[in-house]
């Protein structure tokens, strides 16, 4: 059965919704039009570059605020739209909920208010997921990054998607951004799922980490007249995700080489293609070094080169080892980087 058809009756378009439930708070700031050029008008403008924090420990193997908060304090010289916090990157699944929560109100204080803090809040239950988004949003979170539930994956029929996250819709106090990443699920967000939903007044757009670029431009030209945005979830394909008009990145690849990032987004709405060409060359191995092949410890030593903390992280995950570390280095040095 087709997503689309699951609901006959969608959700009304009233300026009166509000989100449902005893969390609910004052409406959730509306942000201006970014450099670039006059954007429509929206309830929260996405468009722009995001690096998916990671998060530092100490060597005891707590979570290290004050280095977190010295990176965000780098990352602030670059022109970033905002930071994601508690995505794939920064190994929310190993933190504990008194933890997370610690990490959104410190970065919410130590990022500029004109910076967006898309936070992730996604529950494998839809009630563990209301709770944890009416949390992060007390804590400062601008709009909540809602990765799929994928447990019992075979269950996870469009009718059921469809119900968690209009359920979540309904009662997040903030935006909400969807997230498909089928690399860590195994379960892709289906196309016509993502359609319906973008027509919940709550639902502002997805982050797609699949790189399928047919699919991406499928879903910004299905959804002209929504408030929907769509985000390139890689650095690997952000040129020829702008070519099918998505609005910015959530790019692992941003923690280490943010500016250039900025600069292909720049060169994209410029029309520059040749230069961005050029660009997006030398950040293919890279993204490949920092994501797939050697995956958040390969990013934390990665960042370690260009000074910013990354550390080591959270067991089970182990650190590079010597071998892997000088693949990683050739990865960057090979193409300029280093």
């Amino acid at each position: 059965m087709r997503a689309s058809r699951i609901l006959p009756s969608l959700w009304p378009r009233s300026l009166c919704w509000r989100p449902a439930g005893p969390q609910m708070r004052s409406a959730p700031r509306k942000f201006g039009a970014v450099a670039g050029g006059a954007a429509p008008s929206r309830r929260l403008d996405l468009r722009g570059i995001y690096p998916p924090l990671t998060t530092p420990f100490t060597s005891q193997g707590e979570v290290d605020y004050i280095r977190l908060e010295e990176n965000v304090r780098l990352y602030d010289k670059i022109p970033f739209r905002g930071f994601v916090v508690q995505g794939s990157t920064g190994e929310a699944p190993y933190l504990t909920q008194q933890e997370r929560l610690e990490v959104v109100r410190r970065l919410r204080q130590a990022v500029p208010k004109e910076k967006l803090l898309l936070v992730g809040s996604g529950y494998e239950t839809t009630r563990g997921t209301i709770e944890m988004t009416a949390q992060v949003a007390d804590k400062g979170a601008d709009a909540a990054l809602l990765v799929t539930p994928c447990y019992y994956r075979g269950s996870m029929t469009s009718a059921a998607l469809i119900r968690h996250y209009t359920e979540v819709a309904d009662a997040s106090p903030i935006p909400v951004i969807l997230y498909s990443v089928p690399a860590f699920t195994g379960l892709e967000l289906p196309s016509d799922v993502v359609l319906t939903l973008a027509q919940h007044p709550n639902i502002v757009g997805i982050k797609d980490s699949g790189g399928n670029i047919t699919r991406l431009g499928l879903l910004v030209h299905k959804t002209p007249h929504e408030d929907f945005q769509v985000l390139a979830g890689s650095a690997g394909f952000l040129l020829a995700s702008y070519t099918v008009g998505v609005v910015g990145g959530i790019c692992a690849l941003a923690n280490v080489l943010g500016t250039p990032l900025c600069q292909l987004e720049s060169l994209c709405r410029a029309g520059s293609w040749d230069k961005a060409r050029e660009l997006q060359h030398r950040l293919i191995e890279p993204n490949l070094a920092v994501t797939s092949k050697f995956g958040i410890p390969g990013l934390k030593q990665a960042m370690e080169w260009f000074g910013y903390y990354g550390g080591l992280c959270r067991a089970p995950l182990l650190p590079l080892n010597k071998t892997q570390v000088t693949e990683l280095r050739q990865n960057f040095s090979s193409n300029g980087w280093l």
